[in-house]
């Protein structure tokens, strides 16, 4: 069996990969101690999350986005109801349906905590940061807006 040669570039990108990894999971959970959504389960919470991001629904199709049983939907779903964060309406288009959507009271509550999480970001930034550095993670920003456009496969190049 004859030995690979360890290419440095390749080698420097993984370790480069784990450290952005740990960093990443750890500025989350920094950001995440500044609010979280309640006392919430996290199905609850994918719940809110989708309505926000997709718009209405109904607990039939939030079950199958999240792989749950429709069953299992409509208790996480009468959980929010009864907490004020999602609403219920007739589908006017098949009226034995109801479409859910979040409420004015979450709309404002998921505003007021983003806004809470910005502002440590913002005030960590500008506390921690010199502006020299500040620029830096400008630049860095960029580059870790490109990742996130990678679409996953192996093949592209840049």
């Amino acid at each position: 069996m004859s030995k690979q040669k360890t290419n440095p570039n390749s080698t420097r990108a993984l370790a480069l990969a784990g450290e952005l990894r740990l960093v990443i999971s750890q500025l989350r959970g920094r950001v995440r101690e500044q609010t979280h959504l309640g006392d919430y389960t996290w199905s609850q919470a994918a719940v809110i999350i989708r309505l926000e991001r997709d718009g209405p629904a109904t607990a039939s199709a939030l079950a199958r986005a999240d792989g749950v049983r429709p069953q299992s939907m409509g208790a996480t779903v009468a959980a929010l109801e009864t907490a004020g964060l999602v609403k219920g309406s007739p589908d006017p288009a098949d009226g034995r349906q109801t479409i859910l959507s979040l409420t004015d009271t979450c709309r404002k509550l998921l505003m007021a905590k983003r806004a809470a999480k910005e502002d440590w970001l913002f005030r960590a930034i500008q506390t921690r940061l010199s502006p020299a550095e500040q620029e830096k993670l400008a630049t860095a920003l960029e580059l870790l807006k490109r990742l996130a456009e990678f679409p996953g496969d192996t093949q592209g190049t840049r």
